[in-house]
């Protein structure tokens, strides 16, 4: 059922030129999917424009797909992340068309301290898609020998769709 109601909405679009980013009160929700090494999930987030060109956020992950390590499945704490996020919109001032929007950024979560860049399309004024890619830049405990460490503390691609609220 919900993918017939997404292939429906994404068919009803009607096909105008919207802006990406438009600055102060600006707000986007993305939902999608993460791919990463050991494991897959969903990934929901915020981004809330409270300058010409920055915006502010947060974004949530929850790892499904995980492989065990050395015999063990993850919890619930070991698969779930929480991010707050700081992104600078590029497509305005590269002026690559309202719809398009690139965004270079920061994030501090519940695990590490981390950089993303993400691309976003919109092909009408409510939804587009996206995708991000993300890494740690620092990690809260490089020393620890939790097994389940590395989850969270790696390189990721994530995958979505974006809706302009």
């Amino acid at each position: 059922m919900k993918k017939i109601f997404i292939l429906l909405l994404m068919f009803s679009a009607v096909f105008v030129n919207a802006q990406a980013f438009k600055g102060k009160g600006d707000t986007k929700f993305d939902v999608g999917a993460n791919f990463q090494d050991g494991g897959s999930g969903v990934r929901v987030a915020a981004d809330f424009g409270v300058a010409e060109n920055i915006s502010f956020g947060f974004v949530s992950s929850y790892l499904l797909g995980v492989s065990k390590i050395e015999g063990e499945k993850p919890n619930f704490g070991d698969r779930f992340d929480l991010k707050g996020r700081f992104d600078a919109h590029l497509g305005p001032i590269l002026t690559l068309g309202q719809n398009v929007d690139i965004y270079p950024g920061l994030d501090l979560s519940l695990k590490n301290f981390g950089a993303h860049l993400g691309a976003r399309y919109f092909f009408s004024e409510g939804i587009g898609v996206f995708s991000e890619i993300g890494f740690p830049i620092a990690k809260y405990d490089p020393t620890t020998t939790d097994r389940f460490q590395n989850l969270n503390n790696q390189f990721v691609v994530n995958i979505g769709f974006s809706f302009n609220l």
